[in-house]
């Protein structure tokens, strides 16, 4: 996964880490962390920081070079029990048990089956691979836009 954007859309609004750190609610090391890709940016600051700059999840996570976001309209706010059923949907249009899933993701099978029922809050980095290898949107899995939650295949 390449975060590189992360850095070019805060540098281009001319932002310091600090600055973004703040607005995220995080410490400067943690965001550091995420643009020098030694973490991945949980889901929910990944969200927030699309939000604050007015770009999509597929922009920032490099899984598309438009940003549309203001050809859509977006929700503010991700829901795991609205991902956990897109998840669930992509799996079956696949037709993969949660075994399957679990082992393209490398997890356990019990995770799938609690990212599925809305218990966890799906990773960032299983949104990119779901993405990327099924050639989906993230904004759509994590359902971003409104009036628009489950998503069609």
């Amino acid at each position: 996964m390449d975060f590189l954007r992360l850095t070019i859309i805060r540098e281009k609004k001319d932002l310091s880490q600090r600055q973004i750190a703040k607005i995220l609610g995080v410490s400067k090391s943690t965001y550091a962390r995420w643009e020098t890709m030694e973490e991945i940016i949980p889901l929910p600051h990944l969200n927030n920081f699309c939000k604050y700059f007015k770009v999509t999840m597929d922009y920032v996570l490099n899984l598309s070079e438009n940003n549309d976001y203001y050809l859509n309209s977006y929700s503010s706010e991700i829901n795991k029990n609205i991902i956990g059923k897109n998840i669930k949907l992509i799996r079956k249009k696949h037709n993969l048990t949660q075994k399957d899933l679990a082992d393209i993701l490398n997890t356990s099978q019990s995770t799938i089956s609690a990212y599925e029922n809305g218990q966890t809050l799906f990773l960032t980095a299983f949104i990119y691979t779901l993405a990327s290898k099924f050639n989906l949107s993230a904004d759509k899995i994590c359902a971003r836009q409104k009036n628009k939650q489950y998503i069609t295949l």
